[in-house]
């Protein structure tokens, strides 16, 4: 929540160098809000109460994820509950689960798939840990966390406790990866502070009765939770061992990707008004902060900003996975370019990101291709975090969702254009395919208002290809595995942005390219695979080699 200082002059010099290099109009991107015809009816219960509770501005994760494997992505939200119980004493507290039933219909199968939860739930993190090929589903939430086993035939079991998953602390968000290349995707959980129900600092104006959620610096930070997976249905704690036990943080998302092409998948973790972390693997199951020497921790004028989400991937097509942020207004949204060599730069005005989102405050975030141009767009999810903002500083609280236009690696914002009308509490987003037309959609939850799910309509008829692995050697799902289409590089992840987790595939954007000559695919294990001559406009299912 803290101003950083910008300088006009230094700002406007740099805004007109990105406007000659994006002069060039990008392909058009539309959307259209369908969520009520569409039969999704979620409305996310934060309980927000004249206390304050800091709880009640952070929930919101939602996890796309093909369930039942219809080859349809469902959605599932999370959900919050009644405080301080913090407990779902009544059905609109529910998590829920839409069945995708194809042609933009969606049902309600919350309870027949037993994801109902309990507690106040945030984040959601969504993989196949056992290998089944079912994807299994990690709530995290305020002091209780659940981890969901797919049975199949639509149905879910709670294994928390049998699996060795703990609670008691206030887990934001989560991620799967594999980050010791076993083939068994590994757990990390992202805490936020300690915070008992009893606290009740007040903050604000106590003379005038403005109270208002404290900044972040009275909560007490705590480390990420590691745990790796054993094989056989368990998990251990391995936070100390893999040298994580000492770096705490007012952790808000997770993301990953092998930013040193080392072959052994690293972490980014945002901090709320602390730096952020990244953790380098070092291969021997152990992981060093290196976010102050790799230049990832701090934007240029060393201030920590209230980082929200973050996408690890590759803007501008050089090959090497980069850094986007969400954070308030007056901090803009971070964006660090990848060097290599273990080297990151601030490249959030040279982007032209820096400019575009000064006056945005932004939490879920996704780096896609919606116009299928062959360049990675960026939508955020907007709003302050105290709803009360106005009253006391020049933001505001509920925003509308952004859109960027990638042309080239510089960002142009299409927000108007393209259709994001509905200014709300913007919280969690995630992103897929739903329809399989190969463009890319969005769903978005808001604080005490219904979700919305934005149909993209962009159109143009560019080509496209969604690559669904299917690991032998590494995990099933794949996750972690590097995929090359011309100058396009991605990563197979199912971390998304604030909270939230896709797990459909990867998805390429290729203009007017309607057969690709080569995909090159490094997977986890370490195996290399090349495809030629493959159709575009397809889902491309692809088995590793044995």
């Amino acid at each position: 929540m803290m101003r950083m200082r910008w300088d006009p002059l230094r700002a406007w010099v740099i805004l007109m160098v990105c406007a000659i290099q994006a002069s060039e109009p990008a392909p058009p991107i539309r959307f259209r809000e369908i969520a009520s015809q569409s039969g999704i009816s979620f409305v996310l219960e934060n309980h927000p109460t004249d206390r304050k509770y800091m709880i009640e501005t952070m929930p919101g994760g939602i996890a796309v994820l093909d369930y039942d494997g219809d080859g349809r992505p469902d959605i599932f939200f999370t959900n919050g509950a009644e405080i301080p119980s913090l407990e779902k004493t009544s059905r609109k507290y529910w998590n829920r689960l839409y069945r995708n039933e194809g042609d933009w219909k969606f049902r309600d199968v919350t309870e027949e798939a037993g994801v109902a939860g309990a507690g106040y739930s945030m984040g959601a993190a969504a993989a196949d840990y056992d290998n089944d090929g079912l994807p299994d589903l990690f709530v995290a939430g305020v002091n209780r966390n659940i981890l969901y086993h797919n049975l199949g035939h639509g149905r879910f079991e709670d294994v928390t406790a049998k699996a060795g998953i703990k609670s008691g602390d206030w887990a934001v968000a989560a991620g799967w990866f594999d980050y010791d290349r076993d083939g068994k995707v590994d757990l990390w959980v992202v805490h936020y502070a300690k915070w008992p129900p009893s606290s009740d600092r007040y903050c604000g104006d106590s003379a005038r009765g403005l109270r208002i959620y404290c900044h972040p610096k009275y909560f007490e930070g705590l480390a990420s939770t590691l745990y790796r997976n054993r094989g056989d249905g368990t998990f251990e704690d391995v936070t100390a061992r893999a040298g994580l036990a000492r770096y705490s943080g007012r952790g808000m998302s997770v993301a990953f990707a092998d930013y040193d092409q080392d072959g052994f998948p690293d972490v980014f973790v945002t901090n709320d008004n602390m730096p952020n972390f990244l953790f380098h693997n070092k291969g021997n199951g152990t992981f060093e902060e290196v976010g102050l020497l790799s230049g990832t921790a701090l934007r240029d004028d060393g201030k920590a900003v209230a980082s929200m989400g973050a996408e690890f991937k590759d803007y501008d097509n050089d090959g090497l996975p980069d850094i986007a942020v969400t954070a308030l207004a007056g901090e803009t949204f971070p964006l660090f370019r990848n060097l290599g060599k273990g080297n990151f730069t601030d490249a959030t005005y040279r982007s032209r990101i820096g400019p575009l989102t000064l006056k945005h405050s932004g939490w879920g975030l996704g780096l896609f291709d919606f116009n299928n141009d062959g360049w990675k767009d960026l939508f955020t999810a907007n709003s302050h975090v105290n709803d009360r903002v106005e009253l006391f500083e020049a933001a505001v609280y509920k925003e509308k969702n952004s859109v960027f236009a990638n042309v080239g690696g510089v960002f142009q914002d299409v927000s108007e254009a393209a259709g994001l009308s509905l200014a709300k509490a913007h919280r969690g987003a995630a992103f897929a395919d739903f329809n399989g037309d190969g463009r890319i959609d969005a769903v978005v939850s808001s604080l005490g208002e219904p979700a919305e799910l934005w149909e993209n309509v962009s159109p143009e008829p560019l080509h496209w290809l969604i690559v669904r692995l299917i690991g032998t050697k590494s995990n099933r799902d794949g996750i972690g595995a590097r995929i090359r289409i011309g100058d396009q590089y991605n990563e197979m992840t199912t971390a998304v942005g604030y909270a939230s987790s896709a797990d459909w595939g990867v998805h390429f954007g290729l203009g007017n390219t309607a057969t690709i000559s080569k995909i090159e695919i490094r997977w986890p294990s370490g195996v290399t695979q090349v495809l030629k001559d493959i159709k575009a406009d397809q889902v491309l299912m692809v088995t590793e080699p044995k």
